[in-house]
């Protein structure tokens, strides 16, 4: 439903309806200072200044604005316009649509902070008088943060593998770690498309994020492969929230594309005991070793 005016556009997404209402334009913002930033997606981290007075045409054509070289995108894909000092991304008949905030839409005003994905590139936008610190504020979860799940990414993984192991090793506590993977995960991209594929790992890290203790660190450490790191975490414990997880996952109803998906995961899981050391390499060796036991074990399964 689009209504003209100052009143609502109501957009169906997901089995959800979202709505927009229009504010006045007295609450209207800086044009000239809004920006898209990547933050998923080839060229992470570019600012793409938004000019008021043209529209910006995302697309595979030539002609676009923004020229994205995905298979997904369409030639003339979305685009984003300013009216009465707002800004609003709008579908232009895309065949895989535009998404904000997870939710398709086919007209949406945006807010700052906002997601926007088009194809597998997802962007944030950006406005108002504190844009210059906002962006740095972006760039610093890009160095720390996974875009399209959310969880932290390889780069904060490893860091923290490390000091966590020296803390271990100071305090002479254990420190346990699960590696995982989700199964079949190339029959997905195949079946479901890159975007479905993308979709089912955002549900799945949706789900660990309830799941795991605050402590706990979770990562997205490879393309379908995540991290848990469990300081203090003892072999059974570590076995028992593996179990759980792969549980919660086997039993969750993926949707991607509107059509449900059985997904599933195997786990592997490495302990260091208290009083003892090892590298990071060491642990993480032995904890993928144990993965690929559960692989081998018919997948669907935790190992230690």
């Amino acid at each position: 439903m689009r209504v003209v005016g100052l009143k609502a556009v109501s957009v169906r997404c997901d089995r959800e309806t979202v709505v927009d209402t229009l504010g006045p334009p007295s609450s209207t913002f800086d044009l000239g200072s809004a920006c898209l930033v990547v933050i998923y997606g080839e060229q992470l981290g570019k600012r793409l200044p938004l000019d008021p007075k043209t529209e910006t045409i995302f697309g595979r054509a030539s002609e676009c604005q923004v020229v994205l070289e995905d298979e997904t995108v369409s030639r003339r894909h979305a685009r984003i316009v300013s009216r009465r000092g707002l800004y609003f991304l709008e579908d232009l008949g895309s065949t895989n649509g535009v998404c904000v905030n997870n939710f398709q839409v086919s007209s949406h005003r945006l807010g700052d902070g906002d997601q926007v994905k088009v194809g597998r590139t997802i962007y944030k936008f950006l406005h108002g008088g504190n844009i210059e610190t906002d962006y740095h504020e972006v760039i610093y979860q890009l160095m720390t943060n996974d875009g399209l799940t959310r969880a932290y990414n390889r780069r904060y993984f490893d860091q923290e593998l490390e000091r966590e192991l020296n803390r271990a090793a100071r305090y002479g506590r254990p420190l346990a770690l699960v590696v995982f993977d989700i199964d079949h995960f190339k029959q997905i991209n195949d079946s479901r498309g890159h975007l479905g594929g993308d979709e089912v790992l955002r549900q799945l890290a949706a789900i660990v994020m309830r799941l795991v203790r605050r402590e706990d660190l979770f990562a997205r450490i490879g393309g379908e492969e995540f991290a848990l790191l469990i300081p203090e975490g003892s072999l059974s414990g570590a076995g028992l929230l593996a179990e759980r997880l792969r549980a919660t996952i086997e039993g969750h109803p993926f949707v991607t594309d509107g059509q449900p998906l059985r997904v599933t995961c195997s786990f592997g899981v490495a302990y260091l005991e208290p009083r003892t050391t090892s590298s990071s390499r060491e642990l993480y060796e032995r904890a993928d070793s144990a993965l690929y036991a559960a692989k081998g074990a018919g997948r669907n399964c935790v190992r230690t």
